[in-house]
């Protein structure tokens, strides 16, 4: 079964080479744009391709807001301050997620609970959710109230993992009758709908990682989106140190964070969205050829959720059990072929294992089955 896996993935990208998991393509106006901003001297955080790519990337997402932050995490950071997550309370996510979205709970003094995904979106069960809810969850005074804890729940993050959209309508009304703040960790979904409706547009605030390996990039970079004027100021103003605006002055009102994207990167990525409907397409190609494949092999491929369009940023497949997960793995990176598994659930890792957990099954079952497979823009 391996050895038919690695000749067909090789034929899809028609080398003998080593083939990563997810290497960028840079095909279009990089390089000048890159120039252009060398030569204004605006190359930090300040400059006109930084208010480009706010300006476009808003526009493409539908969003009313965007500001650029240097990475996804400190995206997600600062829209957690801004939905106000303190020290103590706590901020409901999945176990099945990179370690970035655990990593700005924690920057926030604050501590993660865990609740299950769903199997085909591999992202935040709206059942789970409401069943912990139920079960340990009363509302006082418009605040949502862990009985079992006797914590404050401020916010839940739903991660859209790999790109397929989790059912992020059904989270966003459960957490709105139940006063909890909705952040999107939209990290890896940047193309992705539910219901027509963009990835990260349905939380009070959205995050968007533009890291090396993802669909657009500017080897860093994040952002935020929100509809919300007032928190769109605020996230602007926490992002560059809380300085006052001024046009000699160094004034500062409050503890801020150096989290502004700079010129440099910006000028990378209005580049990158200029090709961004070209790499969706080639994507979706790509995983029609998986999905053709492993369907004739009798390998679960990991498809877009029911009415949802997925950007399928990593494509995946689900095997029967660790063991041949394992084998799998071996296999194809021994072939030269990059495949790698699903992250480790997070309350299993030493800094969380004393989290509060739901009920993990989905999570678990996924853990020990799914596996990413090579995922490249072809050209």
């Amino acid at each position: 079964m391996f050895t038919p896996t690695v000749e067909f993935i090789r034929s899809l990208f028609n080398t003998t080479e080593f083939i990563p998991l997810h290497e960028p393509r840079f095909v279009g106006n990089e390089k000048k744009y890159l120039n252009a901003c060398i030569d204004s001297t605006f190359v930090s955080s300040v400059g006109a391709f930084v208010t480009a790519f706010e300006e476009n990337i808003a526009a493409y997402t539908g969003a009313a807001h965007a500001i650029a932050t240097v990475n996804g995490t400190s995206a997600l950071h600062i829209s957690l301050l801004l939905a106000d997550v303190k020290a103590g309370d706590e901020v409901i996510t999945q176990p099945l997620t990179f370690v970035a979205t655990c990593n700005a709970i924690s920057y926030c003094n604050a501590t993660p609970v865990f609740v299950d995904v769903d199997r085909d979106t591999m992202g935040l069960s709206p059942e789970a959710l409401q069943h912990f809810l139920q079960t340990h969850c009363e509302v006082e005074n418009f605040t949502c109230k862990n009985r079992t804890t006797g914590k404050i729940i401020k916010a839940c993050v739903p991660m859209h993992t790999f790109g397929h959209p989790c059912r992020i309508d059904a989270i966003k009304a459960l957490c709105d009758a139940y006063h909890i703040t909705v952040v999107e960790d939209a990290a890896e979904s940047l193309g992705s709908y539910r219901n027509g409706k963009h990835t990260g547009t349905f939380g009070t605030l959205g995050t968007f990682s533009f890291n090396g390996n993802k669909i657009i990039t500017s080897g860093g970079g994040g952002c935020i989106v929100t509809d919300d004027d007032t928190l769109a100021k605020k996230a602007k103003h926490l992002t560059t140190t809380a300085k006052v605006p001024h046009q000699w002055e160094y004034a500062h009102d409050e503890i801020g964070y150096n989290y502004r994207m700079p010129n440099l990167n910006a000028a990378l990525l209005v580049a990158q969205l200029e090709q961004l409907e070209m790499f969706l397409d080639k994507k979706r190609e790509l995983s029609a050829a998986y999905q053709n494949f492993f369907a004739a092999h009798e390998i679960a491929f990991v498809s877009e959720p029911p009415q949802s369009q997925s950007n399928y940023w990593l494509n995946a497949v689900i095997l029967d059990d660790r063991a041949q997960r394992d084998r799998f793995l071996e296999a194809t990176n021994a072939a030269g072929v990059m495949t790698r598994p699903i992250w480790r659930l997070m309350n299993t890792l030493t800094m969380f294992q004393e989290a509060q957990c739901g009920r993990l099954e989905n999570a678990q079952w996924l853990e020990e089955r799914v596996v990413n497979i090579p995922s490249s823009v072809r050209l």
